[in-house]
């Protein structure tokens, strides 16, 4: 197995476990208060994982065109970020989390798009059940 494919796994799994969490987190506060705080703990953490991992030198390879797109990036992580929690403070968790998840259909279009990766019958197929899965779910 390739390396990537494990850290997509181990993503996968500690994504899937965030969502209760993070639901039993903000439990008596609002969603946007249950953001802030676990930004704040993901910046440090996140921070420590970089101080532990990343060569100091590796800061100086930093270009500005790094800064505008990962800021970019930040943006619309923090979008996603509010609305997702806005969602899960009053939805079900297993149907916010599955609609949120549709986010994969938008990454392969846009990879398709932007960065001519190829979308195979492999991938529309898997889209397609994706997008099934997130109707029959999402209808009560």
């Amino acid at each position: 197995m390739k390396s990537w494919v494990g850290y997509a796994i181990v993503s996968m799994v500690f994504a899937g476990m965030t969502s209760v969490i993070a639901k039993q987190g903000m439990a008596g506060i609002s969603a946007e208060m249950g953001i802030a705080i676990r930004t704040l703990f993901v910046f440090f953490f996140t921070l420590i994982f970089v101080g532990l991992t990343v060569p100091f030198a590796e800061f100086k390879t930093l270009e500005k065109v790094n800064w505008l797109w990962l800021g970019i990036s930040a943006l619309t992580t923090t979008v996603s970020w509010i609305y997702y929690y806005r969602a899960l403070k009053s939805g079900d968790v297993a149907t916010v989390a599955l609609i949120d998840k549709g986010s994969v259909i938008i990454a392969i279009l846009l990879a398709w798009l932007i960065f001519k990766e190829a979308i195979t019958l492999r991938i529309a197929l898997g889209s397609s059940f994706i997008i099934a899965g997130l109707l029959i779910i999402s209808r009560k």
